[in-house]
């Protein structure tokens, strides 16, 4: 049985330019290749569909170098 998907927002802070929208997305989707991210940079959000959990979202992102916690929808 498939993990149900999860509507996660994500609060990121370090991502400045499109190259930082690029790193988060390949991030996430290296752990779940099939999420969809969307990022906004002007408030440092990134609003992202997955099957993992967001503890592990965080984590990636983190690895990635951005400073990554979930917020509450």
């Amino acid at each position: 049985m498939e993990e149900p998907r999860k509507d996660l927002l994500m609060q990121v802070e370090g991502m400045t330019c499109e190259g930082c929208v690029k790193a988060v997305t390949k991030a996430v989707q290296r752990l779940d290749p099939s999420a969809t991210v969307d990022v906004d940079l002007d408030h440092g959000r990134a609003h992202i569909v997955t099957n993992a959990q967001a503890l592990e979202v965080a984590q990636a992102l983190n690895a990635a170098g951005y400073e990554a916690r979930a917020m509450t929808l």
